[in-house]
């Protein structure tokens, strides 16, 4: 709970991105809110197309030329980011106070250069450093992300690296000027499940090095219970529920967050077949009115079509949008899957805990 009490790195307030595809505007990001704590691991999890990869590239002025941050505000080091224009303000910030890794390290690294001169790169563009100490620094770098032969390694190109070696390499880039916030954005997709936690192991062993603060973005729900301080659930382009981990797992409130925790393969019955959420997200081109989630939600009211819910307080650091937790609203249990997931968070959690000794 102390994270709750620790200070505030970047604050999101309302903030709106838009797109133009094909002359038409879409509306990726809906009026969402966010605060992220100094020294915490928060994941941002969600289906894909919910938004949160959208969102905290806005965090370092990734987003694609066709976007724009229309309103709403993102404070970081007494700067809003959001209005930034151009590229020069943001060299201040990307990379050297604010760092991405991406979930593809193939797809991230230059494959007609060697990984050290890479990583050098950024020694020299936001610290000066000259070839030569840009050189050493990296293979420092290197060593730290448990690259063995560094020395010798940082001369070879990406395509002679394994794929848990070259995520290692992403990580050093990102790594490389000691930025205040490391987004991972699915960086343990490609990678098989013995590589995964070595991968989280290493983000887990920096973080405990450096200090930093860690924003995930993922849609592996069982990658969220071994890291993750907070959850924050996105749907349609909105945070619908945020809590402490323990909370968000053991006593979700949102009946979407139900839906997520309830197609976790770990908690299927031989012999049935999985749950899935039936349906698709709503259309982001077209003005949501009412709760998004409402035809999706079989626990949906009727006030849940015509007007969106509020935020609603569970405890001083759990919140969910929901009518369901409105005094007015009828008493409606969580699925019987969910009562039991705790259970089946602790052996998975046992078994993550074996496959690491």
């Amino acid at each position: 709970m102390e994270n709750i009490l620790a200070e505030k790195i970047l604050d999101v307030k309302d903030i709106v991105i838009k797109f133009n595809l094909r002359g038409q505007v879409l509306t990726a990001i809906r009026g969402t809110s966010l605060d992220v704590r100094k020294g915490e691991t928060i994941a941002i999890v969600g289906e894909s197309g919910s938004g949160k990869s959208v969102l905290t590239k806005s965090f370092i002025g990734m987003l694609d030329k066709n976007g724009w941050v229309d309103s709403g505000s993102i404070l970081f080091d007494g700067e809003d980011l959001a209005k930034f224009c151009g590229e020069k303000p943001w060299l201040a910030i990307r990379g050297k106070k604010i760092s991405m890794v991406f979930q593809d390290p193939m797809t991230s690294l230059n494959p007609l250069r060697t990984v050290g001169s890479q990583i050098g790169e950024v020694y020299a563009l936001h610290r000066g450093y000259n070839a030569k100490k840009a050189e050493t620094a990296a293979i420092e770098m290197l060593n730290r992300v448990g690259i063995p032969d560094a020395d010798k390694r940082h001369k070879q190109f990406p395509h002679e690296f394994s794929g848990g070696m070259r995520q290692r390499v992403v990580i050093a880039i990102a790594m490389a000027c000691e930025p205040r916030i490391l987004i991972c954005d699915e960086p343990t997709t490609a990678l098989d499940v013995t590589i995964q936690a070595q991968i989280l192991d290493l983000i887990r062993s920096l973080q405990a090095e450096f200090g930093f603060t860690t924003i995930y973005i993922t849609h592996d729900l069982g990658v969220v219970a071994n890291v993750a301080d907070r959850v924050a659930v996105m749907y349609a382009g909105k945070i619908v529920e945020c809590g402490q981990a323990e909370e968000v797992f053991y006593d979700p409130r949102h009946p979407y967050t139900w839906a997520l925790l309830s197609s976790l393969p770990q908690l299927g019955i031989k012999g049935k077949p999985l749950f899935s959420i039936k349906g698709t997200p709503p259309s982001l081109f077209k003005e949501i009115k009412g709760d998004a989630f409402a035809a999706r939600n079989p626990y949906a009211l009727k006030i849940d079509f015509v007007q969106e819910p509020p935020r609603f307080e569970v405890s001083p650091s759990h919140w969910a949008s929901t009518w369901l937790l409105d005094p007015r609203a009828p008493k409606v249990e969580p699925p019987e899957i969910i009562k039991h997931l705790q259970e089946s968070w602790q052996v998975q959690n046992a078994w993550l805990s074996g496959s690491k000794a």
